[in-house]
């Protein structure tokens, strides 16, 4: 919104020359949703606090230390949702079809998310919306982001390591829209401890901050070879936004937890990564910076898999981090030390934009 109040004045005031780099704007949108997190933030978690009661069930068949954790609020990505929007119209460029369409899903997976939580503290159960509910609102809601992107850019996929990309054709709408489900759904199966999701979800959009930026400066795609995405750049401001609620957020999540960010929260911030990946055709750099997500996913998948197949459980529990909860390890340190794999992750993603 400065952007296109502001910017067309810098013939009169030339300070306002600023508002058309996006590099400046996106600092000041990180920094903007990141004070607004702080100011807001114990307020928010008193009013979730009165209006929650018991706050989020706790599952009685998790690790016993949980237990502790009954009356925590939850629906904290509530507060994330706010001021990232907010951040993200203040500072974008609102002429950008990426910025409406990036909103719409995570809003939109923000608002299943909401419907979710809102059944469980109710029912004052860990069930909330059936899963075949859940799916079938992400299908929407991915399915009009995938149209779009396919109106919007080319239909191909970047091949990470090689000077290849993939031209699927009509195949790239269902894979966009599996895309942005599975991201989804992953960031949500790997917010169970405190901190655990957000810090990894803020690395990521960190990585893919620097690919959009990339991506959307004709030269600087040329050079590394990946593909130009006219218009992505401005996704750039999106995911500062993105980054700075993630980090206010963090504030009153990290461990012990004030707030839960809840499937408000991890939806929605799934489904933006996936969507800013996609526009710029980074699906499988995702796949290597959001490593953790995967690893979490499929540790459920293979839980599955295997105790209906066979009857036996590859993992003490899963997700993975309750396996190692279960091993013994206390929750800090698997935290923490899926932290620094998610740091590892993303610098080695970063790494590819060079090795082609």
């Amino acid at each position: 919104m400065l952007y296109n109040l502001l910017y067309p004045l810098a013939d009169q005031f030339s300070l306002f020359n600023l508002f058309q780099y996006i590099t400046f704007r996106t600092v000041y949108a990180l920094l903007t949703s990141l004070i607004l997190c702080w100011i807001l933030g114990p307020f928010f978690i008193k009013w979730l606090t009165v209006n929650q009661g018991k706050g989020q069930p706790i599952r009685d068949d998790g690790p016993q230390s949980h237990l502790s954790k009954q009356g925590t609020p939850t629906m904290g990505g509530l507060l994330i949702l706010l001021t990232f929007t907010l951040s993200t119209l203040l500072w974008a460029d609102l002429s950008s079809g990426f910025i409406w369409l990036g909103l719409m899903l995570t809003l939109g997976y923000g608002l299943i998310g909401w419907l979710d939580d809102h059944l469980k503290i109710s029912r004052q159960s860990s069930k909330g919306l059936a899963g075949r509910w859940k799916l079938l609102f992400q299908l929407l809601f991915g399915g009009i982001a995938a149209a779009g992107l396919y109106q919007m850019t080319e239909p191909m996929v970047d091949i990470p390591f090689l000077n290849f990309q993939w031209d699927m054709g009509l195949w790239y709408l269902p894979f966009v829209i599996f895309v942005l489900i599975g991201t989804s759904n992953a960031v949500n199966l790997t917010d169970g401890l405190d901190g655990l999701a957000v810090t990894p979800t803020f690395m990521v959009a960190i990585t893919l901050a620097v690919v959009v930026y990339l991506s959307g400066h004709s030269h600087f795609a040329k050079y590394l070879m990946i593909p130009y995405v006219p218009g992505a750049g401005e996704l750039t401001v999106f995911c500062g936004a993105m980054v700075g609620a993630c980090l206010g957020f963090l504030w009153f999540n990290t461990y012990p937890a004030q707030v839960f960010m809840g499937d408000v929260g991890a939806l929605a911030l799934g489904g933006a990564l996936g969507f800013v990946a996609c526009a710029v055709h980074q699906q499988f750099l995702l796949a290597i910076a959001g490593g953790i997500f995967v690893l979490e996913a499929v540790s459920v998948i293979v839980q599955v898999i295997s105790f209906k197949l066979t009857g036996k459980r590859v993992f003490r529990m899963a997700p993975i981090h309750h396996h190692y909860e279960l091993k013994g390890w206390a929750e800090p340190k698997v935290i923490v030390r899926f932290w620094i794999i998610s740091l590892i992750l993303a610098l080695v993603a970063l790494s590819t934009l060079k090795i082609r």
